[in-house]
């Protein structure tokens, strides 16, 4: 999820330079990120109106409200990314917009994946510990929790806020782009720093902002699965099944450009030296498709309704209160009926 590479700030701190007109796979990358703003604004601002306005506030649709908040708020910007990219890196909106624009895809972009993690490790507790989850999985202590995730993308974002900001090449084009050394007046030794801080950075991301949170979900996922599979109960779970696939779309969209991000910060000095393999179509196509990821889910809560084909026209908000439900059975969100077997009801509730 390092937006540093894929748009304005890049190692380099200049413009992205290529040839004098778009290859098929950039423009390919344009549309797919259209394509990506228009389903990502009106489908989570759908899910934003359902889970916060239309359906009754559980651990389930709280969780799912701020992923839809999260990605909401990242497609609503990418139509700077696409002027940005259009005009070969040239940044025209100004500093504050650098800035602002930066941020806010950065704290979305940790947020989201950090929300999938804790989803994932949710419905863990809710599988493995059903009895603890009925007596303690509550709406009020999910509220608190969820600050979590965002204080921690803020953090991880603080570099963006104090750092990032425009710059005026040789050439009179305008970036938007790190400034690690401002203060440093010997071109050696900005590089030198700058060399350090991007890899630096590139590496705390990759672990942090993608490989923990995937290793979390993974580890969460096999306990869940070997318990439901000995309970027989590996076919009957909805909400499951939805957070299945909406982490199947996280890693599918973005783990190729994670892969590019990685060989991109193994090879930073030699981007500052001029050397190596120019990577930015390849970052330009592979970021593309991580942004397609943020107009995925709301498809995906659909799909995963019941009776999606008969009920798409006449009742959308319908179909996703279904699919982000909770069973009345789940714990922790209302007052628990007694349950002679409760850690079936549960398994049964996810």
């Amino acid at each position: 999820m390092d937006t540093n590479s894929s748009l304005a700030v890049n190692v380099s701190g200049g413009a992205q330079t290529g040839s004098a007109s778009y290859s098929a796979l950039e423009i390919f990358s344009q549309v797919v990120t259209g394509v990506t703003f228009v389903l990502g604004v009106l489908g989570n601002g759908l899910v934003i109106w359902v889970t916060g306005f239309r359906m009754a506030h559980t651990v389930t649709t709280i969780s799912y409200l701020n992923l839809a908040l999260a990605d909401f708020s990242f497609t609503s910007i990418l139509p700077f990314i696409m002027v940005l990219k259009a005009m070969r890196g040239h940044w025209p909106f100004g500093w504050f917009l650098c800035k602002f624009i930066f941020t806010v895809a950065d704290i979305n972009l940790f947020g989201s994946v950090f929300l999938i993690a804790l989803i994932a490790l949710d419905r863990c507790i809710c599988v493995l510990h059903p009895i603890w989850a009925q007596n303690h999985r509550t709406v009020g202590l999910a509220k608190r929790v969820i600050i979590g995730p965002w204080v921690v993308a803020l953090l991880l974002t603080l570099p963006v806020i104090i750092r990032v900001t425009t710059k005026t090449t040789p050439t009179g084009m305008t970036t938007c782009t790190f400034d690690f050394t401002p203060w440093i007046t010997d071109e050696n030794e900005k590089r030198k720093v700058a060399i350090t801080m991007y890899t630096i950075r590139g590496i705390i991301r990759f672990i942090i902002g993608f490989s923990a949170p995937m290793s979390i979900v993974a580890i969460c996922y096999g306990l869940i699965a070997a318990k439901m599979h000995r309970k027989g109960l590996i076919k009957s779970s909805r909400p499951l099944r939805v957070l299945t696939f909406v982490i199947a779309a996280f890693f599918l969209c973005w783990c190729p450009y994670q892969v590019v991000a990685l060989i991109s910060t193994i090879n930073v000095r030699e981007r500052f030296q001029g050397k190596g393999t120019d990577l930015t179509t390849v970052i330009n196509v592979t970021s593309a498709l991580a942004f397609f990821n943020s107009c995925l889910n709301p498809m995906l809560y659909v799909f995963m309704g019941h009776d999606f084909r008969e009920r798409l026209i006449h009742s959308l908000p319908a179909i996703l209160e279904r699919a982000l439900s909770e069973d009345s059975a789940q714990t922790g969100d209302t007052a628990a009926s007694s349950a002679s077997r409760p850690e079936e009801a549960e398994l049964q509730a996810m």
